[in-house]
């Protein structure tokens, strides 16, 4: 399936999803209410009929008008009626609550939430559709389909909490004459609680926090630079930069939203630079890239990024909110819909302003600069990438202090750039940017105007640089072994964990470095009794018995008033040989940490699921 076609079909199953979403539940109940009632006037009409025919008072005609009256106005039509002569009928059988009246009111409800459902669906397409006509009207669209769609889930929600509680009663009622008043409660805590979960989450206010991994570079630092970078600004006729951060992440950005870097926050306008980029990169080059950012300070994009941006982080914390929490999740769909559609409208947004800031850099300072400078950065990025991927997939534990990432990179991309790999990746490469979605690297050749061949794209990414900006930044080198410290530092220590993932482990050193991240955790049952979590399984000091982790295919644990309990799943057949078999671990007197350890027995349970998985793999 190509990616388009994997597009389609995602977004035609979230729209199937938001159909089921907005439409089922006030369906059924519409349904529902009319199969009741056709059965409540047949049998009201029968009943109406024999007390009609005997009745001896009445000719044979009066009897015969009567009972054609009450067929042709059965209980299901005459609380809806403004027939004056029908006031005494309508007041027996329209009672408020009564049965007829609660059968009329749900059919007119679900039928009226039918209608509003299909109004916010043609509304979200709508908005979903004004995102495509330019940056004001994408910007209007999300603010007014950030507030209806968030509302009017939570007011759907409340409409069909309603029609499922009424349910749990009458479906049971109608259809085998009793009803489970349990089922009811069930229903109504879970509606009460998806409710305050979609009201709450409106009005909590979530805090976007940008932030990069760098230092900032002063003018002093690098005077030179600061005088290119504002002279390039001034001849697009745009404001410079306050603020030039440098790190080592394989990209460059700018942005105007606050960015936090090293615990202090930068408002205003940023330019972040990396610095290994900047050393495979000429001056020209470079100049061609910072000609590309300033081109989207110029034209309005990270001005519209900072202003939009703290409302996704809002919106998707709400969505993410809505779909864990619990009922609530019956209403994710309407406002999965509306994100996918938008999403596909920044994407676009997205693509033309690359182009645009592109097509810019390469008028401000050549075709050729800004060619050659996005094979460099996509081949740096690509072979950075593959070099910490098989570096995190060794199986043996990495000394932090001379990890070495940079030199790995720089020895090996000349040899890299010279074989399949390199041409294959090269193909579909893009930029990494933290905020945009780039197009894929051919295109953005093409749209300035340098269609590179295949074979030229090895000798630009070798190609060596007579002048960097890197020489222009004094504090260029300090910055750079500071920051690949830290990041080695951490990327060790990542890995160390995961190792704890994939090591069984089969000796005493990789025993020792699992139990470092998984050491055994020991519960306090009744008595004197234990219960005791580990990498082999869990073991109870009652029967000093243990339960491996290969002996188990799943977990539930189970609350009584004769003691809690863990029920085990085994992989085998059960002596019958009907079902699977399981077993009980009894943990009598664990209350206050029965969270804790549904906590560690999921976690520990989740490792050893993950190392068989590795085994297999490998």
């Amino acid at each position: 399936m190509s990616i388009q076609s994997a597009l389609k079909f995602g977004l035609a199953k979230v729209f199937a999803y938001a159909l089921l979403a907005l439409f089922l539940i006030p369906a059924v109940t519409y349904v529902f209410t009319g199969y009741a009632q056709r059965d409540q006037d047949t049998r009201f009409v029968e009943g109406i009929s024999q007390r009609i025919d005997a009745d001896k008072r009445l000719a044979p005609d009066e009897k015969q008008a009567r009972k054609d009256y009450y067929r042709s106005n059965p209980p299901s039509t005459i609380c809806s009626s403004t027939d004056p002569d029908a006031e005494d009928y309508r007041a027996a059988m329209c009672e408020r609550y009564g049965d007829v009246w609660q059968f009329h009111m749900a059919r007119k409800v679900s039928l009226g939430t039918l209608v509003a459902s299909g109004v916010l669906l043609l509304a979200v397409l709508g908005l979903g559709a004004l995102a495509f006509v330019d940056r004001k009207m994408q910007y209007a669209s999300f603010v007014a389909g950030w507030h209806l769609t968030t509302w009017a889930s939570a007011a759907s929600l409340v409409l069909q909490g309603a029609m499922a509680v009424w349910l749990s009663f009458w479906v049971t009622a109608v259809f085998f004459q009793k009803y489970s008043p349990k089922l009811i409660i069930v229903v109504g805590l879970a509606v009460a609680a998806g409710v305050f979960v979609a009201v709450a989450g409106i009005f909590k206010r979530v805090q976007s926090d940008n932030r990069a991994v760098g230092e900032l570079v002063s003018e002093a630092d690098a005077p030179m630079l600061w005088k290119r970078i504002r002279h390039m600004a001034q001849r697009l006729k745009t404001d410079p930069p306050q603020h030039i951060v440098a790190g080592i992440d394989a990209n460059f950005f700018v942005t105007e939203a606050p960015l936090t870097v090293a615990d202090k926050t930068l408002t205003g306008r940023t330019l972040f630079v990396s610095l290994p980029l900047l050393r495979v990169l000429d001056q020209t080059e470079a100049d061609a890239v910072f000609g590309h950012e300033l081109a989207h300070l110029r034209g309005g994009d990270t001005e519209s990024s900072a202003r939009l941006g703290p409302k996704l982080v809002q919106f998707d914390h709400y969505r993410h909110a809505i779909r864990t929490g619990g009922l609530s999740a019956v209403v994710s769909p309407v406002l999965d819909l509306y994100r996918t559609i938008f999403e596909f409208a920044l994407a676009r947004d997205s693509r033309e302003r690359e182009f645009k800031a592109d097509r810019i850099a390469a008028k401000l300072v050549s075709p050729a600069a800004i060619a050659q400078s996005l094979v460099k950065i996509a081949a740096y990025a690509q072979y950075r990438y593959k070099i910490e991927d098989e570096l995190f997939g060794r199986n043996d534990r990495h000394d932090n202090t001379s990890l070495g990432i940079a030199g790995f990179v720089a020895q090996g991309l000349t040899p890299y750039a010279a074989s399949d790999d390199f041409l294959d990746a090269m193909k579909t490469a893009n930029v990494p940017h933290p905020f945009d979605s780039h197009p894929a690297m051919p295109e953005r050749l093409r749209n300035v105007g340098m269609p590179l061949k295949e074979h030229d794209y090895g000798a630009i990414a070798v190609r060596k640089p007579a002048a960097t900006w890197v020489q222009e930044i004094l504090t260029a080198d300090a910055i750079e072994q500071r920051l690949w410290s830290d990041y080695e530092q951490q990327f060790a220590q990542d890995h160390e964990r995961s190792l704890a993932y994939r090591y069984e482990p089969a000796n005493d050193q990789e025993r020792a470095l699992v139990l470092q991240y998984f050491p055994p955790v020991v519960f306090a049952l009744k008595g004197d009794d234990t219960v005791e979590v580990s990498i082999d399984g869990i073991k109870t000091s009652a029967d000093d018995t243990t339960v491996f982790w290969d002996a188990v295919k799943a977990l539930e644990f189970k609350e009584s008033s004769f003691g809690n309990a863990l029920v085990v799943t085994h992989p085998e057949k059960n002596a019958l040989g009907l079902g699977a078999k399981t077993s009980k671990i009894k943990l009598p007197g664990l209350k206050k940490d029965k969270d804790e350890f549904n906590a560690v027995v999921g976690a520990y349970w989740q490792r050893h699921q993950i190392m068989r998985a590795h085994q297999l793999e490998a």
